[in-house]
């Protein structure tokens, strides 16, 4: 049977608003369309859980930092509803970008922090965008739970997060899901559909990484260091983005950057301890105090002598995985 289908707020939550007074669970799967078996899984989850089951589909202009990009997206409804169908939907929300934005967009949702970094990183804006349209359906579905991929967990994070912090009353509930990419819908141009394209948005981050590396001499500054943990913590972040296309190779190669990453900051966290605490035993007026911060000043010089040695160790690690 195919579900209900609604575009408008208010007919949709007079819809939903007979379902509560008969004392129905409502289930939400939030989707931007071109629904795949991984969405299908998110769906059936809800339908096990729930009385009704409620799928939204819709491009959230606000979550694109480029016009184009979210222009190409691909948009199937009548497919969609077909899909949903199949899965025993209940009811579609399929509303216009004036229907959710009649006015010029004002108030934001933003969870700073875990939207940083991974996507986040290349993506500015991109978990705002996400965080405030998934407010906006809260408020309008008012599930008793809601349905994310565990495959997306940034997303699943920033989303948990919110509902908690704003007591959001909504069970957000993560679902292991399998990623079929929908090769003839979605929104890609068909020359970045490959394995090989997506390997391109990696090859700068790596050829900073290397350059930096490259440069240093046989005994490289601190501040050269700190500048190769930076380029690190950029090349992790563009193999972790881009592992779900890639494969297994690019999650390795993310988890040897994690390692020299850790080991660079560990280094430049024992050279700003090394140096406060040489200041502070000259500066302070007790003898007492004073050797005893400069005794933790050699400590943690030690420490920084010994990073320095275990960084070209997990470079070595790095290069193979590279490989």
């Amino acid at each position: 049977m195919k579900p209900e289908v609604f575009a408008r707020i208010d007919e949709l939550r007079g819809r939903l608003g007979a379902v509560r007074q008969r004392g129905g669970v409502i289930g939400f799967v939030p989707t931007m369309g071109a629904l795949h078996a991984g969405h299908g899984a998110l769906m059936d989850a809800a339908r096990r859980d729930c009385d009704c089951v409620v799928v939204s589909i819709f491009v959230n202009p606000i979550q694109f930092d480029n016009k184009e990009e979210y222009e190409r997206y691909g948009r199937n409804l009548a497919a969609d509803i077909a899909f949903a169908a199949d899965r025993g939907v209940d009811v579609v929300f399929a509303p216009s970008a004036e229907e959710m934005y009649p006015a010029s967009e004002d108030a934001f949702v933003e969870v700073p922090g875990i939207s940083e970094g991974l996507c986040g990183a290349f993506r500015p804006g991109h978990f705002r965008g996400v965080a405030t349209v998934v407010t906006k359906l809260f408020n309008i579905v008012q599930p008793a739970a809601a349905y994310f991929g565990e495959k997306d967990a940034q997303q699943l994070a920033v989303v948990r997060t919110m509902a908690v912090e704003l007591n959001m009353p909504v069970s957000i509930v993560g679902v292991a899901t399998v990623r079929e990419p929908p090769l003839d819908r979605v929104h890609l141009d068909p020359d970045v559909r490959n394995r090989r394209a997506v390997e391109r948005l990696t090859r700068k981050p790596w050829r900073r990484l290397r350059r930096a590396v490259d440069a240093l001499t046989d005994e490289p500054s601190d501040p050269e260091l700190h500048e190769v943990r930076k380029r690190a913590k950029q090349a992790r972040y563009a193999y972790e983005a881009t592992a779900p296309i890639i494969g297994k190779a690019a999650g390795r190669l993310a988890k040897e950057l994690a390692g020299l990453q850790d080991v660079l900051g560990a280094h430049q966290d024992a050279v700003v301890a090394t140096d406060w605490l040489y200041q502070a035993a000259v500066e302070i007026g007790d003898a007492r105090t004073g050797y005893a911060a400069g005794r933790l000043a050699q400590i943690f010089d030690d420490e920084r002598r010994a990073l320095r040695a275990e960084w070209r160790r997990q470079w070595k690690r790095v290069r193979k995985a590279h490989r």
